[in-house]
Protein backbone atom coordinates (compact mmCIF):
# COMPACT_ATOMS: atom_id res chain seq x y z
CA UNK A 1 0.00 0.00 0.00
CA UNK A 2 1.27 3.46 -1.28
CA UNK A 3 1.80 6.11 1.71
CA UNK A 4 -0.39 9.18 1.31
CA UNK A 5 0.91 12.56 2.18
CA UNK A 6 -0.98 15.81 2.50
CA UNK A 7 1.64 19.31 2.07
CA UNK A 8 -0.54 22.03 3.29
CA UNK A 9 0.65 25.48 1.33
CA UNK A 10 1.33 26.55 -1.89
CA UNK A 11 4.42 28.29 -2.05
CA UNK A 12 8.06 27.04 -3.27
CA UNK A 13 9.22 25.45 0.40
CA UNK A 14 5.80 23.10 -0.05
CA UNK A 15 6.60 22.54 -3.62
CA UNK A 16 10.46 21.62 -2.86
CA UNK A 17 8.40 19.35 0.07
CA UNK A 18 6.58 17.90 -2.62
CA UNK A 19 9.34 17.16 -5.02
CA UNK A 20 11.58 15.69 -2.12
CA UNK A 21 8.10 12.92 -1.28
CA UNK A 22 7.61 12.01 -5.20
CA UNK A 23 11.75 11.13 -5.12
CA UNK A 24 12.14 9.31 -1.97
CA UNK A 25 8.80 7.51 -2.99
CA UNK A 26 7.53 7.36 -6.15
CA UNK A 27 4.37 5.01 -5.23
CA UNK A 28 3.96 7.74 -2.60
CA UNK A 29 -0.01 9.21 -2.95
CA UNK A 30 0.61 12.98 -2.68
CA UNK A 31 -1.64 15.57 -1.82
CA UNK A 32 -1.46 19.86 -1.32
CA UNK A 33 -4.09 22.15 -0.09
CA UNK A 34 -3.78 24.96 -1.09
CA UNK A 35 -1.28 24.05 -3.90
CA UNK A 36 -0.66 25.78 -7.19
CA UNK A 37 -0.57 25.02 -11.03
CA UNK A 38 2.66 23.79 -10.74
CA UNK A 39 2.55 21.35 -8.16
CA UNK A 40 -0.28 19.08 -10.31
CA UNK A 41 2.95 17.34 -11.77
CA UNK A 42 3.52 16.09 -8.24
CA UNK A 43 0.28 15.76 -6.29
CA UNK A 44 -3.51 15.71 -6.84
CA UNK A 45 -4.38 19.87 -5.69
CA UNK A 46 -6.92 20.75 -3.33
CA UNK A 47 -8.69 23.86 -3.63
CA UNK A 48 -8.40 24.70 0.35
CA UNK A 49 -6.63 27.67 1.78
CA UNK A 50 -4.44 26.68 3.95
CA UNK A 51 -5.43 28.78 7.54
CA UNK A 52 -8.99 26.77 6.69
CA UNK A 53 -8.43 24.07 9.70
CA UNK A 54 -11.66 22.60 9.37
CA UNK A 55 -11.90 22.24 5.72
CA UNK A 56 -8.47 20.56 5.78
CA UNK A 57 -9.55 18.29 8.62
CA UNK A 58 -12.52 17.33 6.64
CA UNK A 59 -9.90 16.67 3.36
CA UNK A 60 -7.66 14.58 6.11
CA UNK A 61 -10.65 12.20 7.31
CA UNK A 62 -11.34 11.70 3.52
CA UNK A 63 -8.34 10.54 2.19
CA UNK A 64 -6.68 9.30 5.38
CA UNK A 65 -2.68 10.56 5.03
CA UNK A 66 0.03 8.89 6.78
CA UNK A 67 1.29 12.23 7.34
CA UNK A 68 0.69 15.98 6.72
CA UNK A 69 3.46 18.43 6.86
CA UNK A 70 2.73 22.15 7.18
CA UNK A 71 4.57 24.75 5.35
CA UNK A 72 3.20 27.65 6.39
CA UNK A 73 2.91 28.99 9.85
CA UNK A 74 -1.00 30.28 9.26
CA UNK A 75 -2.16 26.69 9.26
CA UNK A 76 0.05 26.00 12.35
CA UNK A 77 -1.28 29.29 14.12
CA UNK A 78 -5.29 28.60 13.25
CA UNK A 79 -4.69 24.95 15.11
CA UNK A 80 -3.92 22.46 12.64
CA UNK A 81 -2.18 20.16 14.48
CA UNK A 82 -4.53 20.51 17.00
CA UNK A 83 -7.29 19.58 15.16
CA UNK A 84 -5.75 16.88 13.44
CA UNK A 85 -3.94 15.10 16.06
CA UNK A 86 -7.28 13.81 18.14
CA UNK A 87 -8.39 12.23 15.02
CA UNK A 88 -5.85 10.09 14.78
CA UNK A 89 -3.82 12.32 11.85
CA UNK A 90 0.39 12.56 12.19
CA UNK A 91 0.96 15.93 11.59
CA UNK A 92 4.65 17.53 11.58
CA UNK A 93 4.51 20.59 12.87
CA UNK A 94 3.61 22.52 16.85
CA UNK A 95 -0.01 23.13 18.40
CA UNK A 96 -1.47 26.63 18.22
CA UNK A 97 0.29 27.37 21.21
CA UNK A 98 3.88 26.83 20.23
CA UNK A 99 3.35 28.61 16.90
CA UNK A 100 3.09 30.98 18.58
CA UNK A 101 6.37 31.68 19.03
CA UNK A 102 6.79 31.73 15.34
CA UNK A 103 3.75 34.41 14.47
CA UNK A 104 4.27 36.69 17.65
CA UNK A 105 7.56 38.22 17.75
CA UNK A 106 6.62 40.02 21.36
CA UNK A 107 5.47 36.30 22.79
CA UNK A 108 9.00 35.02 21.05
CA UNK A 109 10.57 37.69 22.92
CA UNK A 110 9.30 37.29 26.16
CA UNK A 111 9.53 33.82 26.15
CA UNK A 112 13.54 34.00 25.70
CA UNK A 113 13.38 36.85 28.33
CA UNK A 114 11.89 33.86 30.85
CA UNK A 115 14.13 31.29 29.71
CA UNK A 116 17.22 33.65 29.88
CA UNK A 117 18.08 33.29 26.03
CA UNK A 118 20.04 35.99 24.71
CA UNK A 119 18.16 38.04 22.09
CA UNK A 120 18.14 42.02 21.14
CA UNK A 121 16.53 44.11 22.57
CA UNK A 122 12.98 44.99 22.09
CA UNK A 123 10.33 47.63 22.81
CA UNK A 124 6.63 47.26 22.77
CA UNK A 125 4.75 50.53 21.37
CA UNK A 126 1.31 50.64 21.25
CA UNK A 127 0.87 54.28 20.25
CA UNK A 128 2.68 57.31 17.84
CA UNK A 129 4.31 58.67 21.46
CA UNK A 130 5.48 55.21 22.66
CA UNK A 131 7.09 54.43 19.07
CA UNK A 132 8.77 57.62 18.35
CA UNK A 133 10.29 57.39 22.30
CA UNK A 134 11.51 53.29 21.27
CA UNK A 135 12.67 55.05 17.97
CA UNK A 136 14.63 57.81 20.51
CA UNK A 137 16.30 54.84 22.54
CA UNK A 138 17.63 53.13 19.49
CA UNK A 139 14.68 50.70 18.00
CA UNK A 140 15.41 50.11 14.23
CA UNK A 141 12.42 47.39 13.31
CA UNK A 142 9.20 48.04 13.76
CA UNK A 143 6.80 45.03 13.45
CA UNK A 144 3.21 45.09 13.32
Amino acid sequence: MSRRILVVGGGGREHALLWRFAQDDPKAVLHVAPGNAGMRALAVVHDIPADDTPALLRLALEIRPDLVVAGPEAALAAGLADLMTPQGIVVFGPVMAAARLETSKLFAKEMMALAGVPTARHWRVEDEGSLLAAARAGARVVKA
